[in-house]
């Protein structure tokens, strides 16, 4: 099935479902320009001062990670959904730092879902995001809980939920 052309609604975040996400190549270029908008520090922003760091190289912002990620679930499934956006985030880790020249890879996995009580035509899903390297390592983790429209808001609750 090609995630891109799928129309996602509610019934189809199953539990356990997995989404694959990316792949997205990060280049210095965007590294620089996102820190000097958004974390102008040193190691965002030049390569000596990424060596230099704890970092071992330029590395992007973590904030710049989970945009990246972000843009890689969009691309993955909600710009092609029902999305109603999100209350909030769980978590968000930074395991690893992303420098220039990774590329980035990673999956979405359902945790959990249920029909909003004072709306039965929403419901809500807990998805786990994970991002990988090239070399399989992990480098940010990521939970929220998603907001999306049912497909068929006048099924019974319960075959729904299925």
């Amino acid at each position: 099935m090609d995630m891109k052309r799928k129309h996602y609604a509610y019934e189809d975040f199953t539990i356990g479902l997995e989404l694959p996400l990316g792949p997205k190549k990060v280049t210095a270029e965007e590294i620089v320009a996102f820190a000097s908008e958004f974390d102008p520090q040193p190691f965002h922003l030049d390569e000596a001062a990424g060596k230099a760091s704890i970092l071992g190289g330029l590395a992007a912002s973590g904030w710049h990670t989970v945009s990246m990620l972000m843009r890689m679930i969009c691309d993955a499934y909600i710009t092609g959904s029902t999305s109603q956006g999100a209350p909030g985030v769980d978590f968000v880790k930074w395991k690893r730092p992303v420098l220039a020249g990774d590329t980035l890879t990673g999956r979405t996995r359902v945790l959990d879902r249920r029909i909003s009580r004072s709306r039965p035509d929403l419901g809500f899903v807990t998805v786990h995001h994970e991002l990988f390297n090239q070399n399989g390592e992990s480098v940010c983790e990521a939970q929220h809980v998603g907001m999306f429209l049912l497909r068929d808001p006048q099924r019974p609750a319960e075959e729904a939920a299925r």
